[in-house]
Protein backbone atom coordinates (compact mmCIF):
# COMPACT_ATOMS: atom_id res chain seq x y z
CA UNK A 1 0.00 0.00 0.00
CA UNK A 2 1.23 3.65 -1.16
CA UNK A 3 2.41 5.01 2.11
CA UNK A 4 0.57 8.78 3.04
CA UNK A 5 1.24 11.94 4.66
CA UNK A 6 -1.06 14.61 5.92
CA UNK A 7 0.74 17.80 6.26
CA UNK A 8 -0.92 20.58 8.67
CA UNK A 9 0.09 24.20 8.77
CA UNK A 10 0.32 26.81 11.73
CA UNK A 11 -2.08 29.53 9.52
CA UNK A 12 -1.65 31.93 11.80
CA UNK A 13 1.81 31.86 12.31
CA UNK A 14 2.62 31.43 9.01
CA UNK A 15 3.90 34.48 7.37
CA UNK A 16 3.77 33.69 3.52
CA UNK A 17 7.49 33.73 2.91
CA UNK A 18 6.68 31.23 0.06
CA UNK A 19 10.05 29.16 0.84
CA UNK A 20 8.02 26.10 1.36
CA UNK A 21 5.66 26.49 -1.68
CA UNK A 22 9.55 26.46 -3.68
CA UNK A 23 10.74 24.04 -2.53
CA UNK A 24 8.62 21.32 -2.65
CA UNK A 25 8.84 18.87 -5.42
CA UNK A 26 5.23 17.91 -6.13
CA UNK A 27 4.49 21.50 -6.64
CA UNK A 28 1.38 21.40 -4.50
CA UNK A 29 1.58 23.90 -1.89
CA UNK A 30 0.54 27.65 -2.53
CA UNK A 31 -0.70 30.95 -0.82
CA UNK A 32 -4.36 30.65 0.46
CA UNK A 33 -6.16 33.74 -0.92
CA UNK A 34 -7.68 34.55 2.21
CA UNK A 35 -5.31 36.63 4.90
CA UNK A 36 -4.77 34.82 8.52
CA UNK A 37 -5.48 37.55 11.90
CA UNK A 38 -1.72 39.19 10.87
CA UNK A 39 -2.89 40.10 7.80
CA UNK A 40 -0.87 37.27 5.68
CA UNK A 41 -1.86 34.96 2.97
CA UNK A 42 -0.59 31.71 4.60
CA UNK A 43 0.61 28.81 2.62
CA UNK A 44 -1.53 25.60 2.20
CA UNK A 45 -2.35 22.29 0.39
CA UNK A 46 -3.54 22.46 -2.93
CA UNK A 47 -3.71 18.68 -3.41
CA UNK A 48 -2.80 16.16 -0.03
CA UNK A 49 -2.88 13.11 -2.12
CA UNK A 50 -0.31 13.81 -3.70
CA UNK A 51 2.46 14.63 -0.74
CA UNK A 52 4.97 12.29 -0.78
CA UNK A 53 6.05 12.94 3.16
CA UNK A 54 9.65 14.58 2.30
CA UNK A 55 9.19 17.11 4.72
CA UNK A 56 11.36 20.28 2.42
CA UNK A 57 8.21 22.10 3.23
CA UNK A 58 8.29 21.73 6.76
CA UNK A 59 13.06 21.85 6.69
CA UNK A 60 12.57 25.22 5.06
CA UNK A 61 9.93 26.63 6.63
CA UNK A 62 11.99 29.41 9.00
CA UNK A 63 8.90 29.78 11.73
CA UNK A 64 8.31 26.19 12.01
CA UNK A 65 5.03 25.98 10.67
CA UNK A 66 4.26 22.64 9.23
CA UNK A 67 4.08 19.22 10.60
CA UNK A 68 3.66 16.25 8.88
CA UNK A 69 2.08 13.15 9.85
CA UNK A 70 2.11 9.73 7.98
CA UNK A 71 -1.65 8.68 8.16
CA UNK A 72 -2.05 4.58 9.09
CA UNK A 73 -3.62 2.31 6.81
CA UNK A 74 -7.78 3.68 6.83
CA UNK A 75 -6.96 6.63 8.54
CA UNK A 76 -8.43 9.57 6.31
CA UNK A 77 -7.07 13.18 6.39
CA UNK A 78 -9.80 14.67 7.64
CA UNK A 79 -9.89 12.22 11.23
CA UNK A 80 -6.19 12.68 12.13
Amino acid sequence: MKRRFKVVFNREKCKGCELCINFCPQHILALDPEVNQRGYHPAGMTDQEKCIGCASCAVMCPDYCISIYELEEGESWQES
